[in-house]
């Protein structure tokens, strides 16, 4: 699944939500900060230190963008070289993260032990197949070859850039009190659905992260099986 949180100038962390993301995703952790027209970039296993970690950096960089990423492996080796996030082909002015399984033309060859998205930060995007994405144009065909299912977060300090972040499929993420999530894993399922089930009285662990119990698959919201639910599209298409 996987966790990208971005934070546009000004947003400050919630602690809460990146731990809820990492107790989920929990096959490492990373962070980039704009600040002072550089980018600052760490990369970790442990979920505690990298969000204490980035409470302190973002607290004093607010007037930039930012994200943070946990990641849940489904390709390449589980360690730091594989956690999000990566310089685009080595310039440290340029860093992508991403939620989601990337088409096949990044997912590593046999023996290569890298993940698809470190596969496209390192040896795919720095050749431009779609075009510059400091243009429109190219982000656009960046954004289709990525698919509905991927979403991908930029952040540059390259003059070239109008800005200094991009979000890729930004529409099939969640805004909340002005942060964006990638999916709803950043919600503590024990507190948002703590009375459990109401058809089938199933206990709030058997709820999963998108408010469907795991016994009867009512929505806990609606009380609507998942094929007739429709308080949240996209997570009710997931399951059917």
């Amino acid at each position: 699944m996987c966790l990208l949180t971005y934070y546009p100038q000004g947003a400050a962390p919630q602690t809460d939500a990146l731990l809820n993301g990492a107790q989920l995703n929990n096959d490492g952790h990373g962070f980039a900060i704009v600040a002072d027209n550089r980018i600052v970039a760490r990369r970790g296993m442990d979920p505690e230190q990298l969000v204490a970690s980035f409470e302190r950096m973002r607290k004093k960089n607010l007037d930039g963008p930012a994200l943070f990423h946990s990641r849940l492996s489904t390709h390449g080796s589980i360690g730091v070289q594989n956690c999000h996030p990566f310089f685009v082909g080595g310039d440290r002015r340029t860093v992508v993260a991403h939620n989601g399984i990337l088409p096949k033309e990044v997912h590593p060859q046999r023996g290569d032990s890298r993940s698809d998205t470190r596969v496209a930060a390192e040896d795919f995007l720095p050749n431009s197949p779609f075009g510059s994405f400091a243009t429109r144009a190219g982000r656009r065909r960046l954004t289709q070859w990525l698919g509905r299912g991927n979403k991908l977060a930029i952040l540059t300090v390259d003059p070239r850039y109008r800005k200094n972040s991009y979000l890729l499929n930004e529409e099939c993420g969640i805004w909340d009190d002005g942060v964006w999530y990638s999916n709803l894993s950043y919600l503590d399922p024990f507190d948002e659905f703590g009375d459990g089930c109401p058809l089938c009285e199933s206990a709030a662990e058997m709820i999963d992260i998108y408010g469907f119990c795991e016994i009867c698959g009512c929505c806990v919201d609606c009380e609507e099986y998942v094929e007739s639910c429709g308080c949240y599209v996209p997570a009710a298409q997931a399951r059917v």
